[in-house]
Order: C-alpha cells, then structure tokens, then sequence
C-alpha cells in the first residue's frame, strides 16, 4: 500500500526543471528523441517484416515508447532553449499551443500503440503504429529542421 500512496504521489507532483543551462535542456530533449526513434525504428522493421515479429519486443518497444512520449516537452521550456545547437525550429515557440497539441497527440497514439501491442497480433498493432508514425512525421515537418 505504501509502494502506491508513494507511486501516485510521484505521477501527480510536477517534477522541477533538472537542468542548469539550455545546453542541457537541449541536450535531454534530443536523447528522449533519439531514444524514440531507436524504439519506433525497431518496431518499424517489424511492422515492415525486415524483421521477425516479436510480440513481447513489440510490446516492449511500445510500453517505451509511450513513457518517452511524456518526456520531451520539458526540454523546450527551458529558457533559452530555442538557442544553441538545435534542429527544432522556431515555430515551436511561436506556436508553443500548437506544439503542445502535437505532444498530446503523440502521447495518445502512443498510448493507444502500447495497448493495441498487447494483443500480439501483427495485423492489429500495424494500423496503430501507422497512425503514430503519421503523427510523428507531420510534427517533425511542423517543429524539426532537417
């Protein structure tokens, strides 16, 4: 019960900004990126069959990515942070909304991933993944220099 009460307390109490400079700040939010791309490429090749399906590597890659999803925004708040070296571009803060509704989404197709992977079927999970990796790419043409 104590392990809980403890769990709830740290999933409502806002975390403080870790970070003591933008370098910082950029540099969490572009490994939280690279860790996405790692997990959504090696569901990717799965989905593509360039891999051998693997339901519980899926759901892991999944789970993972959902909690990643909830991560990067941190990283963009930080004052400062729309300077240094970084490829986001600047409409992420002069449409700070507009990006938040895109993490939000991401969050939720992200969630939605990670539920539809505990079915352990292929031909289930791949609309879902299709939807999450559409979102990702529309924001990344949105908010990312290439």
């Amino acid at each position: 019960m104590k392990k809980l009460a403890l769990a709830a307390l740290v999933a409502v109490v806002p975390f403080a900004q870790a970070f003591d400079d933008k370098d910082e700040a950029i540099a969490y939010r572009q490994s939280v990126f690279s860790l996405v791309a790692t997990h959504f490429g090696e569901m990717g090749a799965m989905v593509k069959g360039d891999k051998a399906f693997d339901a519980a590597a899926f759901q892991y890659r999944a789970d993972s990515l959902a909690a990643l999803s909830k991560m990067p925004l941190e990283g963009f708040l930080y004052p400062g942070a729309d300077q240094g070296d970084t490829k986001a571009k600047a409409a992420v803060w002069e449409n700070t909304d507009e990006f938040k509704k895109r993490l939000a989404k991401f969050q939720s197709d992200a969630a939605d991933l990670a539920k539809s992977a505990q079915s352990g079927d292929l031909g289930s999970i791949k609309p879902a993944f299709m939807k999450a990796a559409k979102n990702c790419k529309a924001c990344h043409s949105d908010f990312k220099n290439r």
